[in-house]
């Protein structure tokens, strides 16, 4: 275009490409990155900072959890640990407790082992090659792809679960995105997809599209700034994409959990560091009478407690809980154990359906 100045002298100015113009990759990001800035979620307590504490935190905590249930967790953790010599410093049991509720705690152990050595090994210096930020203790690709792109700004591409959704609906992809070649053909795709700039606003564009439109039931196509491009939309393919993992029977196990009592306090023993429930908190487990017997308790009334079923990963459990009211109490804290008030004891570092166990068993009890 040429544009006239007077008295005979122009001047050009290149004209913008228009967005059907522009290559496929690059009208995805543009329009994602237009959007974001536009609708995109701002006022996260994790934005608006390139502190990579602050950044990894939130990321390890929004692994496989929603972001609602995320940010108590993370303001608390911060009120706490508000840095990474502050993190490293402290016992695993208290990060443990703090983590409580969260689930997935080999997160919290890798979170507290990733402090220690950076601390230790790096003099707290956070690494900006995404390569070495792999290898830290807990940092998958897709994490410290995030990292480096919020906190130095890098380019570099993220894939988590709601990217991986965005992606299946957008391009069609018809395999189990888990699979090995599957997943290697998204890492390409979202490499290929990564803008020169914004880099910031285009990664949480993807992670608030997956979690806000595209969701895995009932996205809101109508809403999406990708629609029009997106073939899942386009055959009406929205509910089957991402394909789905054929599910196969989940094993079921049964376990007893004894709640004792004195009336004031209940008896929790902490659990080891590695496994279920690594590092918290819960009742014994076992067959009521042996328990009390190892313990040198004495038994004054026992009652056994509704069935409660959990959810794990790879199975589902159901606690059949017996409550213990004991009178001699002076052998039973012995190493790994200890009493907790019993108003207090389900807000202590306890998973979630023992919270509910002791939460029942107080109420009862007022």
């Amino acid at each position: 275009m040429v544009w006239p100045l007077g008295k005979g002298r122009i001047i050009r100015i290149p004209l913008l490409p228009v967005e059907n113009e522009l290559p496929e990759q690059a009208r995805f990001s543009t329009r994602l990155i237009a959007w974001q800035k536009r609708e995109g979620r701002h006022d996260l307590p994790w934005q608006q900072t390139r502190d990579p504490y602050r950044v990894w935190l939130s990321e390890i905590m929004l692994q496989q959890t929603q972001v609602a249930t995320v940010i108590p967790y993370y303001q608390r953790f911060l009120a706490s640990f508000p840095d990474l010599a502050a993190l490293a410093a402290a016992p695993i049991e208290a990060v443990i407790e703090h983590w409580a509720g969260l689930g997935y705690y080999a997160r919290a152990r890798n979170l507290h082992r990733c402090a220690q050595q950076l601390v230790t090994v790096n003099a707290g210096k956070w690494p900006k090659n995404l390569d070495q930020l792999t290898e830290l203790p807990g940092i998958g690709r897709s994490t410290a792809a995030a990292i480096a792109a919020f906190a130095f700004g890098q380019r570099a591409a993220i894939l988590d679960g709601n990217v991986k959704r965005v992606l299946c609906r957008h391009f069609a992809i018809d395999d189990f995105p888990a699979q090995a070649a599957v997943d290697r053909k998204l890492w390409a795709l979202a490499n290929e997809l990564l803008p020169d700039s914004d880099i910031e606003a285009y990664t949480q564009g993807l992670m608030d599209l997956g979690a806000t439109l595209c969701t895995r039931s009932k996205p809101q196509c109508l809403r999406c700034p990708l629609a029009e491009t997106c073939l899942a939309r386009q055959q009406g393919r929205q509910a089957e994409l991402p394909v789905a993992k054929v599910r196969v029977a989940v094993p079921e196990r049964r376990s007893t959990f004894v709640i004792i009592s004195d009336g004031q306090r209940i008896l929790l023993e902490r659990r080891p560091p590695s496994g279920i429930w690594g590092g918290l908190l819960v009742p014994p487990e076992g067959e009521a009478g042996t328990v009390l017997a190892n313990l040198g308790l004495t038994l004054e009334n026992a009652e056994a407690l509704p069935p409660l079923r959990h959810a794990f990963t790879h199975f589902r459990l159901t606690l059949e809980p017996i409550f213990c009211l004991v009178s001699k109490t002076s052998n039973a804290a012995e190493a790994g154990m200890e009493w907790v008030d019993l108003a207090k004891a389900s807000h202590a570092g306890v998973p979630t359906p023992i919270r509910k166990l002791l939460k029942r068993v107080a109420s009862a009890k007022d």
